[in-house]
């Protein structure tokens, strides 16, 4: 061999020694905060489902895209009948089931018809009750007609409660899930991780990550050595207090955005003293939203006075509806029949804006001679304890929902409220389509809740994003209760 060969020889081992080690990686860790206590998003109320399974294993007929935006999914193309009653859906030719089954309109009418049946178990039942019928045309067209027209339609079936299950499969997704998307279910480590890989027959674009690992990191301590060392490369939600500890530092990117998450100190309306509107005005004025923000969120959190994000084009600022006053508070309770003030208790779950929140909240309300007991509940235990029998005096949660106002209108909902002129309000929204029409329903709307002081409205749940510098396509915001990773990838 000549000098030449022999050098040009060196030099393509080099170049390929060095594209082998520079290529981009394809794993990711996630650091989550929440262990869901199953994986079937059309069965239960945790966002934490929704944050491992949506647009990754499971996908709806639409879906809500980075922006909140109505996007196509398993429906191709859709047609709406002139009177706004009857939608005709194109759905994805060749898409299958991770067991390999076809996924045909059947499979929609199953999933749709599911959902909506007496003996259902989706924990958002009514994004489903305007529908009268579903019917399969072919194995690629279906159609749905609504009992009338609705606004929200083709939003409500990109929520996560709406993605579409086989019949073969469904009643094993809780363990088990198999969708449709662009990973597949692995393994879950019970109290560690979820895992989930790259789906080689998914019919579209295939993703950049052949394996994504969800792990389960409670809290501040063990997720910033978690990050620092690089066993984590990915916090869609660092803990708050935690932010500065990174921010500066070129390894990651720290991006603050927003969710959908209205952070409420949830009450008991159906249970005395909090039947009583004084009283709920009373801790309406006694709470000091900056200073709760500051506790619950270290100052990220956006104020807000009806349950409402500031995002949305339809928000109303209702923060001073009640402003913070002591003396005020005071002398409603005093109104109220409770001069010496009551005793009371407040169930917090595990996330930091909850327990810290929670430490500030009791704080306040014992100014005005409410004295609370504080009660740490895991997730199972709120679920069952407040959500499911309203066993509670006052709570503390997010409620992460996209767009979710129609809650306060939901007969038998843990907050027990009713209001007859909210009601109506929600159920003229419902079958309004006009944009314009919807916001000032929706005006109408906060308005409503904030005078009744429904809850104590606190402040819309900041998304604290912080990552490797390297990772793209992570989320800014969070419009919906996801980590969308179909466009996530290493930069080369």
């Amino acid at each position: 061999m000549n000098k030449l060969a022999a050098f040009l020889g060196a030099t393509a081992i080099v170049a390929a020694t060095s594209s082998a080690a520079y290529a981009a990686r394809t794993d990711l860790v996630l650091g989550v905060v929440l262990e869901p206590p199953h994986l079937d998003p059309t069965a239960g109320a945790a966002a934490a489902i929704d944050e491992i399974v949506y647009a990754n294993v499971f996908e709806g007929l639409t879906r809500i895209g980075p922006n909140g935006e109505v996007q196509p999914a398993l429906a191709e193309s859709w047609e709406i009948s002139d009177d706004g009653r009857t939608y005709t859906f194109k759905l994805r030719e060749g898409a299958t089931f991770h067991d390999g089954t076809s996924f045909e309109a059947e499979d929609v009418k199953f999933t749709l018809e599911r959902a909506m049946a007496d003996d259902s178990t989706n924990a958002q039942k009514v994004l489903f009750s305007a529908i009268e019928s579903v019917e399969a045309v072919g194995p690629v067209t279906l159609k749905v007609t609504l009992e009338h027209p609705q606004g929200s339609f083709l939003y409500n079936m990109g929520w996560g409660d709406a993605v579409v299950v086989a019949p073969e499969t469904a009643d094993g997704n809780k363990e088990n899930p198999v969708g449709t998307g662009p990973f597949k279910f692995e393994n879950w480590a019970k109290g560690s991780s979820v895992t989930i890989v790259k789906n080689p027959d998914y019919w579209g674009e295939p993703v950049a990550l052949d394996k994504a690992e969800f792990r389960f990191i409670p809290d501040a301590a063990a997720a910033i050595p978690a990050l620092l060392s690089g066993d984590v490369h990915a916090f869609p939600m660092f803990p708050p207090d935690a932010v500065t500890q990174v921010q500066g530092d070129p390894r990651f990117e720290v991006v603050i955005g927003a969710t959908e998450g209205e952070t409420i100190l949830a009450t008991n309306n159906g249970k005395e003293p909090f039947s009583n509107l004084k009283v709920r005005q009373a801790i309406a004025h006694a709470l000091d939203r900056d200073e709760i923000i500051m506790g619950a969120s270290n100052g990220f959190g956006v104020p807000i006075g009806s349950h409402f994000s500031p995002a949305n084009e339809a928000y109303v600022d209702l923060t001073g509806t009640y402003p913070y006053d002591v003396e005020k508070a005071k002398a409603l309770l005093s109104e109220a029949g409770y001069p010496d003030g009551f005793s009371g208790t407040l169930k917090l779950p595990p996330p930091a804006y909850a327990r810290q929140g929670g430490e500030v909240v009791a704080s306040q309300l014992r100014e005005i001679g409410i004295d609370l007991e504080i009660v740490p509940v895991e997730w199972a235990q709120w679920l069952e304890q407040v959500f499911t029998n309203k066993d509670y005096d006052l709570t503390i949660v997010s409620h992460t929902e996209p767009n979710d106002i129609n809650i306060y209108a939901r007969d038998d909902y843990y907050f027990n409220y009713d209001n007859d002129v909210f009601d109506a309000v929600i159920e003229e929204l419902d079958r309004v389509s006009d944009p314009e029409k919807r916001n000032e329903l929706y005006a109408k709307a906060q308005r409503i809740i904030a005078e009744d002081a429904v809850n104590g409205f606190l402040f819309q749940l900041p998304k604290t994003g912080v990552w490797d510098a390297k990772l793209e396509g992570m989320w800014e915001n969070m419009p919906i209760q996801a980590n969308d990773l179909t466009g996530v990838r290493w930069a080369e």
